[in-house]
């Protein structure tokens, strides 16, 4: 017995639990990625109007709409290159460093 008063050798976890553990991490990441991605574009979207639009009114003038285009594609792509090398990195860290967990 423990000094707390349980047992004091570990209980394995049954695969039930594993397997339930494993789904809420999934569902956790996957609603983070959902999050992530929402306020990339609700940031992007702000950024390129503020940039764009100087004048609102009801409709984009073609200037307006080129300037929204080419600014949500560079925010874009800059969101794919910083992500690559992200994953890349955290893979490389995963790989070569022992858990120290």
């Amino acid at each position: 017995m423990s000094f707390f008063g349980g047992s004091s050798t570990p209980t394995a976890s049954t695969p039930d639990m594993v397997a339930k553990k494993e789904a809420l991490m999934n569902q956790i990441k996957s609603e983070t990625a959902l999050m992530n991605a929402q306020e990339l574009i609700n940031k992007t979207n702000e950024k390129c109007f503020a940039k764009c639009v100087l004048k609102p009114s009801s409709s984009l003038t073609s200037s307006e709409q080129n300037c929204l285009t080419n600014c949500l594609g560079r925010y874009m792509e800059a969101f794919t290159i910083v992500s690559r090398a992200y994953t890349t990195r955290l893979a490389k860290e995963i790989r070569h460093e022992p858990s120290s967990l």
